[in-house]
């Protein structure tokens, strides 16, 4: 006879300190309601799929930004440089407009992209999933935005971080471009 397995309280805490030492990059998700532009930060974004061209980011259940997104069924997600920590800092943060300091023109769904940001995707929502105390979304990529020689911003151990400056030749690179997203 087996015995049944200990479980042992699950530390949060922790959870967040392990997985802290994936380094994430830092977007901000953003739409428009037709009246006013929202957005909100975000680590977890992602690549999904080539074909189709699909993206996924979870925002949280409790986010008042998402809400507004699901109605319009669009959102840009900015990628931000590494020049972009206080932009992060305002759109992570909960209250004033986000928008009253930040340059944006819209994308071709009337999102906004910030000015600054290393490059955009446009995307339509394609579907949402319940997952714990986030939802996954995913959106279906409708437009791309011009990509930026600059450094992104990132996100490790509970801070902002930059990669270093390199020399080309001393980039890792992929040697099958077939083999990674």
């Amino acid at each position: 006879m087996t015995a049944a397995p200990v479980v042992e309280p699950f530390d949060s805490a922790r959870f967040r300190s392990v997985l802290g030492h994936f380094c994430t990059g830092v977007a901000v998700v953003t739409g428009h309601d037709g009246a006013e532009p929202v957005g909100f930060a975000c680590q977890s974004f992602a690549a999904l799929s080539l074909e189709p061209p699909l993206v996924l980011f979870c925002p949280g259940v409790g986010s008042r930004t998402w809400p507004v997104l699901r109605r319009t069924g669009r959102f840009a997600v900015n990628v931000l440089s590494g020049e972009q920590r206080g932009v992060s800092a305002t759109f992570g943060a909960r209250g004033a407009d986000k928008f009253a300091h930040v340059e944006w023109t819209p994308a071709p769904s009337g999102s906004p992209v910030l000015a600054g940001a290393l490059t955009w995707i446009d995307c339509a929502l394609e579907a949402v999933h319940e997952a714990g105390d986030h939802y996954v979304v995913i959106g279906r990529v409708t437009a791309l935005g011009d990509v930026s020689d600059g450094r992104p911003l990132l996100f490790y151990r509970g801070r902002y971080t930059v990669t270093e400056d390199e020399q080309p030749g001393e980039m890792f690179t992929w040697p099958r471009p077939d083999d990674w997203f």
